[in-house]
Parts: C-alpha cells; sequence; structure tokens
C-alpha cells in the first residue's frame, strides 16, 4: 500500500478528550475515528490489525473444532424475557419498539438466541457436541463509555456456545477452548494471566479471564508468585490467620469511651491498639434492606463479594441518617455487637479473638470483643486481599497487577438450556437438559489493549502478528534510483507473503520518519540517496531503543534479508 493513495490521517495531537494511552495512539495514528460516545469508525489502518486478529482466532477456534455461525444483531424481547435478563440488564440493554409497538433490543451476547437454535435443532445424543461461534457487532449502553475502545457502546466481540450431553462433557470442551484461548492469546504478542472470575450476569458454575497486564487496566489480579494460581480481586481469597489469644484467656467484654474517634487511625491511636486487632463494621444497603459487613480494621469490604452474598445486583454505603437509625449511633461508631440487622462477618474478622469494635454509642467502643461470646454474624469472605497475602494453593505470597479483561470463558452449565427448555433424549430415551459452556473474545477492544502494553513515548508498537503492516518502507528523496529500489523491494517482499507500506510522500524525512514512530509497524527500510550510496538500504526494528541505530542491508538480496527477519518474529510467537 501506497501513502499517497491510501486514507492514512496522521495527527500531531489528539482531542483532548481521549485521554486513555491506546485512545490518543489509535486516533493520532489514523486508525479510527470517532462518530459519538463509545461509538468508532475503524480506518483502514484499523481494520488491518482487526482482521488480523480475527484470523488468529477464526484459526485456533476451528482447529479446536468449532464451527462459525452469525446470529442477528436486533433481538425480539421475548428471549431475553424468556431467560430473565430483559430485566437483569437494565439500562445497558439498548431496547426499541418497532413499527407495531413489539418490544426488541439489540444483542449485548447471544446465550438466548444460541440455546433457541439449539433446542430447535439439537435432538439426540448423537447430536452432540456442538461449539458454535460468530465474530459479531455488540451493543451495551455503557454508563460511561471510556477510553476510545477499552469500554464503548458499540464493539466487535467472539462470542463461541458449546453444548454438552453431560458436565463432564462440557469440561472437557471447556478445557479445549481453554488451550485455544491460550495459544491466542500468545499469538497476539500479549503478556497475559488466566484468573479465576466472577461469573456474573451470565450465571453459571464457574468461569475465567484472560487478563493482559496494564498498569492502566480497571480490573485487579492477584496472582501467586510461585505457582499459577490467580484470580480477580473480585473473588480472590487468602488463608485466615488467628489473631490474639485463645477465647478463653480473653477478658470480658468492656465498653470504653472514645471521644471523637470515628475512624480506625483514629481509635487506634487513642486506645494504643494495632488496626489488625480491630473490626471495622460497614452499614451497606442492599435493594430495601441494610446489612451490615463486618471486616479487620486493616482490611478493606469488596463490593462485589458483599452483594454476591446478598443476592443484589449492586450494594451502596448507607447513609449517616440510615446508619443512625441502625445503630443508634453517629457515624463511626457502629459494631457487631447487639445489632439486630443482617450481619456479615468476614473470616479474618471472626478469626480476631480479642478484638475492639463501635459500641453502637456515639463516642463508645468496646475492648476484649470475641465472636461467639459476644456476637454471631454469617462468617463469609467479605474483604479485598493485599500484595503479601498467602496464596490459598500453595501458601506463597501473592501479587497484585492491574489488567484488561480482553477475554472469559464459562461454564455455564444448564442455566439457560432448563429455563429455555433446551433438551435432547439420552442412550435411555429420556429428556436431559443440554450443558452449555460460553467463551467471549473482546475484539476490537484488543486493538487498544495491546496498544496499551506496546507503545513507547513515540507510539506505538504493534506486535508483529497483528501489525497492519510488516514492513514500513521510508522512500527519501525522488531520485530515479531511489525510486526503483523501493519499486523492487515492495515488489520481493509481496511476493514473499510480507505486507509492506511504502511512505512515498513528498515531505521531509523527519515528518516521515515520526508518522512511521507513530503507526508502529515492526520494521522500518529507509531508501536514500546516502543509503545507496553505502551499498544498501536502513533497516531498523521499532522496538530498537536507539533512535540513532539501524542496520545496513546490501540492496542485492534485500528482500530476502527482510523477509527473513519478518518470519523470524512471526515465528518467535508462534504457538508450540
Amino acid at each position: 500500500m501506497r501513502y499517497q493513495h491510501a486514507l492514512l490521517p496522521t495527527l500531531k495531537e489528539a482531542p483532548s478528550d481521549a485521554t486513555s494511552v491506546s485512545h490518543v495512539l489509535l486516533l493520532r495514528g489514523g486508525f479510527v475515528r470517532r462518530v459519538g460516545a463509545g461509538i468508532y469508525s475503524f480506518l483502514p489502518l484499523g481494520v488491518r490489525v482487526l482482521r488480523k486478529i480475527e484470523t488468529i482466532i477464526r484459526r485456533e477456534l476451528d482447529r479446536a473444532g468449532a464451527e462459525e455461525v452469525l446470529l442477528p444483531a436486533l433481538l425480539p424481547a421475548e428471549y431475553f424475557q424468556e431467560s430473565g435478563r430483559w430485566e437483569v440488564f437494565g439500562d445497558t440493554l439498548l431496547r426499541l419498539k418497532d413499527r407495531k409497538g413489539a418490544d426488541y433490543h439489540l444483542g449485548p451476547t447471544h446465550e438466548e438466541i444460541i440455546t433457541d437454535l439449539a433446542r430447535r435443532e439439537i435432538r439426540s445424543y448423537r447430536d452432540l457436541p456442538k461449539n458454535l461461534y460468530q465474530i459479531q457487532t455488540k451493543f451495551r449502553d455503557e454508563p460511561r463509555p471510556r477510553g476510545g475502545l477499552l469500554r464503548c457502546r458499540e464493539f466487535s466481540m467472539k462470542d463461541a456456545y458449546s453444548f454438552d450431553a453431560t458436565e463432564e462433557a462440557a469440561r472437557v470442551t471447556y478445557e479445549k477452548m481453554r488451550v485455544a484461548y491460550r495459544r491466542i492469546f500468545d499469538q497476539l504478542g500479549l503478556d497475559y494471566r488466566m484468573v479465576a472470575a466472577d461469573s456474573g450476569a451470565m450465571g453459571g458454575s464457574g468461569s475465567a479471564e484472560f487478563q493482559v497486564l496494564v498498569q492502566s487496566g480497571e480490573d485487579q489480579i492477584a496472582a501467586c508468585t510461585a505457582c499459577e494460581h490467580a484470580a480477580n480481586l473480585e473473588i480472590a481469597t487468602t488463608t485466615t490467620p488467628a489473631v490474639g489469644p485463645e477465647p478463653d484467656a480473653v477478658p470480658p467484654r468492656e465498653q470504653v469511651a472514645t471521644p471523637g474517634a470515628g475512624t480506625i487511625e483514629d481509635v487506634s491511636r487513642f486506645l494504643e491498639a494495632p488496626p489488625e486487632r480491630f473490626l471495622k463494621s460497614l452499614l451497606y444497603v442492599a435493594g430495601n434492606d441494610i446489612a451490615m459487613a463486618v471486616v479487620r480494621g486493616d482490611h478493606e469490604v469488596n463490593e462485589v463479594k458483599l452483594a454476591r452474598v446478598l443476592g443484589a445486583r449492586e450494594v451502596f454505603l448507607a447513609s449517616a441518617n440510615d446508619i443512625e437509625k441502625a445503630t443508634g449511633a453517629a457515624v463511626g461508631f457502629a459494631g457487631p455487637v447487639g445489632f439486630s440487622g443482617r450481619l456479615l462477618v468476614d473470616r479474618d474478622a471472626a478469626a480476631v479473638r480479642d478484638a475492639i469494635t463501635g459500641a453502637n454509642a456515639t463516642d463508645a467502643h468496646f475492648v476484649h470483643v470475641v465472636r461467639g461470646r459476644d456476637y454471631e454474624g454469617e462468617v463469609v469472605d467479605l474483604r479485598n486481599v493485599r500484595e503479601g497475602d498467602a496464596c490459598p494453593r500453595c501458601g506463597a505470597s501473592l501479587r497484585l497487577y492491574r489488567g484488561i479483561e480482553a477475554g472469559h470463558i464459562f461454564l455455564l452449565g444448564t442455566h439457560y438450556t432448563a429455563k429455555m427448555g433446551a433438551t435432547y433424549l439420552d442412550e435411555k430415551g429420556e429428556n436431559k437438559h443440554l450443558v452449555m459452556g460460553c467463551y467471549g473474545i473482546g475484539v476490537s477492544r484488543l486493538v487498544a489493549t495491546a496498544i496499551e502494553q506496546h507503545h513507547d513515548d513515540n507510539g506505538i508498537r504493534w506486535p508483529i502478528s497483528i501489525a497492519p503492516y510488516h514492513v514500513h518502507i521510508v522512500a527519501l528523496g525522488t531520485e530515479p534510483s531511489v525510486k526503483s529500489v523501493v519499486d523492487k523491494l515492495e515488489r520481493e517482499l509481496e511476493a514473499r507473503g510480507i505486507d509492506v507500506l511504502v511512505d512515498d510522500r513528498d515531505d521531509r524525512p523527519g515528518v516521515k520518519f515520526k508518522d512511521a514512530d507513530l503507526v508502529g509497524v515492526p520494521f522500518r527500510v529507509t531508501v536514500g540517496a546516502k543509503s545507496l550510496e553505502r551499498g544498501g538500504v536502513e533497516l531498523k526494528a521499532r522496538t530498537e531503543p536507539d533512535p540513532k541505530r539501524s542496520e545496513l542491508i546490501p540492496r542485492e538480496g534485500a528482500a530476502e534479508a527482510i523477509a527473513a527477519r519478518v518470519r523470524s518474529a512471526l515465528a518467535a510467537i508462534a504457538p508450540g
């Protein structure tokens, strides 16, 4: 492709509302343009990256035995109503009515539609297993679209759905897809971790996320420093050490005055006791109910875990008014002793044997509090794990990372098939519900995710497997000798299967080099009168840290030498 014939509109500056690195570079590099909040057009460079990602995904899913389908994006409401998700999705669902007043929506995901297809077409155990996937546009009315392609209202997604006869068979399919996902993410050239995750609105019995590790990620991951265990912070756990003496050795509970000390820090200083001896009691609203969540004084409540325990979509901290009504005390003095509402106690908090906690009386705390003697409550996992906590699998320390969720796989079981009556006849002629799995990859999100992980101060540094082009030829000057070498290189490289972008603009070298760094093609080949006088062309890898360092490649055999570098780079990230 020649620059003069292409739509490659690079920008010196990105719009002020572009804040994430990938958003800025995608706009400046001419990969995308904004149409509306969370809605983007892909320009030619962006489409090339998107298609290369799709090619890798299709190759590995086909290899895993999945078949491609294409389901509609415009969906009648009846299917989501049948599964119960018409209400569950809430405002995220983009709803509309047709001219007759019937309810429709734009598909955010397709579990119901694929389940309907399965219940119509799968009759017997002889028809199983089935694994169907699509790459298609999805729609979600995100309340705060952000980060360019990282969180959109319209986006490209690969979603696959498997159907098996039994849970055991479904796990076999799930494992095949797990391997396929590892192969996909390895080929994408991304540093990632597979982590245990929450199934959320998807339902089902278990799931895992593929998190790409970047400091700008909105998700937090706890990963073991010694074994392969990793989990999203929403479900991450650790071991529970006991704190304090044996319960029998703890003196009777005593109320002490703590005037004006309504925070753990204040009371810790006032009573000269470490925060890990305290019980921090927070009141939350879930629907129409108020519940108390108790964690150790040095820990934080994980609100996703709390909502899951309460069976609520989300929870909110109670207002000062609600706290005073529920406890009879001002904010900062709540505690589990004598609390009459629903009481949830984190496992680590329950293990504190000689605790200090609010007395449900303003300016007062209890000391020498023991669970089982002074209060009860449901013991559950409520807290965020911290850096250095023990791995629940091997006991080594956990490390916290930030990441971007790029893929998610679920064991759905019969969550949808039971609701929608998707059954098959087994060997005995009995009706059984199909057992499902679900497997998603945010295809357009991966374009941005790759940039978040692969960039420098000058622009993008694409992994070669998904770069829009392999080689960027920069022609310096319009001399016939330069044009002849550029034309020959382009022709010979393309004959070897190498994707080539040629900057043939009549512009200054500095402008061309800046655009080359910005666009981020893995190899830059400079052809100019000076390099030809030295007997060759200059080759520079985009990952080369020294801006002045390049390699002179002799004119004769230059195409094969450059193609060999490209093939070697591609082979380095090919799966085993």
